[in-house]
């Protein structure tokens, strides 16, 4: 059993959601990031997504965007993530790792995921993997003994969502909307509906992302799944700030107010 599921079977006997808190690696730089993740550990992240930075994403919105952009003009690659990733897990916080297909076959597909349980993460999360393609991943993530999980779209048929709920292990990353990341001023009412759909099929724990943003939509989030991701919302808040201290300082106001309205949900 991965960190990340441990995690979240704790929180479940508490009864409320997990807080997942994502950034990419290396934003604004190296240290930085480390900083910001402290941030966000310590006014009540439950679990910490970190992003493989990639120029050529097909989920990302603008805000997120920008921030991988900053973040690869560091020099920051695989090396780089391994070493966020271990830098939070042994702040003693399930961490899973965001990327891309492409950067886990550049690094060799057995040696990724041997990497990441090297540095103590639970799992990936792989938005562009097709099932169809998935079957050396899913060996390698099951070897290795980490969670391997897919992103479920609400436009996705009775079998389909079968097919991709049962193929996750430490959850379901489920899609609030068709689209981008990025904040909006409401939470998709079809988030409710994938997470019912979801739960026909498997007991896997399912977290909703895509456009929560605000501590109202995190309750509202939380009070139907078992994990609320943010992700857009937490970098703005680094990239409008005029320092890195002031942008902390905000960050960790805003990550506060979350994980509150989190608590509050149930």
């Amino acid at each position: 059993m991965s960190h990340l599921t441990e995690r979240l079977a704790q929180l479940k006997s508490e009864n409320r959601a997990a807080f997942i808190a994502y950034l990419p690696a290396g934003f604004p730089t190296m240290e930085k990031s480390k900083a910001a993740i402290e941030v966000l550990i310590k006014n009540g992240a439950d679990i910490i997504e970190i992003g493989f930075p990639y120029s050529d994403p097909i989920m990302d919105g603008p805000i997120i965007q920008e921030a991988a952009d900053i973040a690869l003009a560091n020099g920051v690659g695989a090396n780089e993530v391994l070493e966020i990733l271990e830098f939070t897990t042994n702040l003693n916080v399930p961490a899973v790792v965001m990327t891309y297909w492409n950067p886990i076959e550049q690094f060799g597909i057995s040696e990724f995921a041997d990497a990441i349980k090297s540095a103590n993460g639970s799992g990936v999360i792989t938005p562009d993997l097709s099932l169809e393609e998935a079957g050396p991943w899913i060996n390698e993530s099951k070897r290795a003994s980490i969670d391997n999980i897919f992103v479920a779209a609400p436009s996705s048929l009775p079998e389909r969502l079968n097919l991709v709920s049962s193929a996750c292990s430490g959850f379901v990353y489920a899609a609030s909307l068709m689209g981008v990341t990025g904040t909006r001023t409401s939470v998709s009412s079809s988030a409710q509906e994938l997470v019912s759909r979801i739960r026909e099929s498997v007991q896997t724990p399912v977290c909703v992302g895509l456009g929560v943003s605000t501590p109202g939509q995190a309750k509202e989030v939380a009070s139907y799944a078992d994990g609320v991701i943010v992700g857009s919302a937490l970098i703005k808040v680094l990239l409008e700030q005029p320092d890195f201290e002031t942008g902390l300082k905000e960050l960790a106001v805003l990550t506060k107010s979350l994980a509150e309205g989190i608590r509050q949900s149930r």
